[in-house]
C-alpha cells in the first residue's frame, strides 16, 4: 500500500510530553523515538495494523484524528472495540515485545496522522539501550491494568455504571493526561459504546437516556456532552486509588497508569 510518510518535526516533542507515560520517560529515549519514527497520514477506514499481521509497524502514536482499537468480525464486518485512540494515545508496544502478530486491528475512524517507530529500527535500538526496555514494558502494563479492570467491571457492574466508567475514561485520556482535564463533548456514537461494552445499541441507547434523564450528559449526533462531570464520576463507581486520585472542579486528577 502506497502511503504518505513524514519526517518528524522537533515542535511536536511538546505535545508528545502532554502523555504521562511519554512525559515519564528518561530524555534520551523520547528523543530516540522522535529520531527513529515517521508521521504516517491515514485516511478514514484506512487499517494501521491487522489482527494476525506481521507488518513491523512497530511502536505508534495518534497525532490527530482517532483510531479504533479492536476485531473485525469477518462474517458481517463490524468492529469490536477495545479502545479509541485519540491524540496522544500510544499503541502497539505488546507485538515490539513479543514479537507475536498482532492481536487486533488498529483502522482509523477518521483521517489520521499517526507517529510510527518501525520494529526494524526501534528494536535493534532498544538492545543497544537496554535500560529503556523497562519503559515499554511500564506502557504494556498500563493498558494492562485497564484491561483487567474493564473485565472486572463487566462482572460486577450494572451496564449504566460500566458506561459512565467509560465516558470517564474517555474524557481523561484514559488517565494518560499530564494535565488532567475533563473534555466536555466526546465524539462517541452509541455503536461504538455498544461494541466496547459487548452489548446491543439499544441497551447503550437505554443507558444514555438514564443518564440524560439526570442531566448527567446530554446526547448529539454522534457525541456525548458531560454536563455533570462529579455526578457521571460517582455513576461510575470507586476507581482504584492508584489510577484515580479524585475529581475536582473542572475535571478529573489522575496520576495514569
Amino acid at each position: 500500500m502506497n502511503r504518505r510518510t513524514d519526517p518528524v518535526p522537533p515542535t511536536l516533542m511538546p505535545a508528545l510530553r502532554s502523555h504521562l507515560w511519554f512525559a515519564s520517560c528518561p530524555e534520551a529515549l523520547q528523543e530516540g523515538l522522535l529520531e527513529l519514527g515517521r508521521l504516517w497520514s491515514l485516511r478514514a477506514g484506512e487499517t494501521l495494523f491487522a489482527r494476525g499481521g506481521d507488518d513491523q509497524s512497530g511502536l505508534c502514536c495518534v497525532v490527530a484524528g482517532a483510531l479504533k482499537v479492536g476485531s473485525i468480525n469477518p462474517r458481517d464486518g463490524t468492529h469490536r472495540l477495545s479502545l479509541y485512540l485519540e491524540p496522544y494515545q500510544w499503541v502497539g508496544e505488546i507485538a515490539l515485545i513479543d514479537r507475536k502478530p498482532r492481536s487486533q486491528d488498529a483502522v482509523a475512524d477518521t483521517d489520521a496522522t499517526v507517529l510510527v517507530i518501525p520494529q526494524s529500527l526501534l528494536e535493534p535500538w532498544l538492545d543497544a539501550h537496554p535500560q529503556y526496555w523497562r519503559d515499554i514494558a511500564r506502557l504494556a502494563c498500563g493498558k494492562l491494568r485497564l484491561m483487567l479492570m474493564a473485565a472486572e467491571d463487566t462482572a460486577s457492574m450494572s451496564i449504566e455504571q460500566q458506561l459512565a466508567r467509560r465516558l470517564v475514561f474517555a474524557a481523561t485520556s484514559y488517565g494518560h493526561a499530564v494535565q488532567p482535564t475533563l473534555r466536555k463533548r466526546l465524539r462517541l456514537p452509541q455503536e461504538y459504546l455498544a461494541r466496547m461494552l459487548g452489548v446491543s445499541r439499544q441497551t447503550i441507547n437505554k443507558a444514555l437516556k438514564s443518564l440524560a434523564a439526570d442531566r448527567i450528559i446530554a446526547v448529539h449526533y454522534a457525541e456525548i456532552e458531560i454536563l455533570d462531570a462529579k455526578a457521571l464520576a460517582t455513576q461510575a463507581g470507586q476507581f482504584d486509588a492508584a489510577l484515580w486520585s479524585g475529581l475536582e472542579e473542572g475535571g478529573l486528577k489522575s496520576p495514569g497508569v
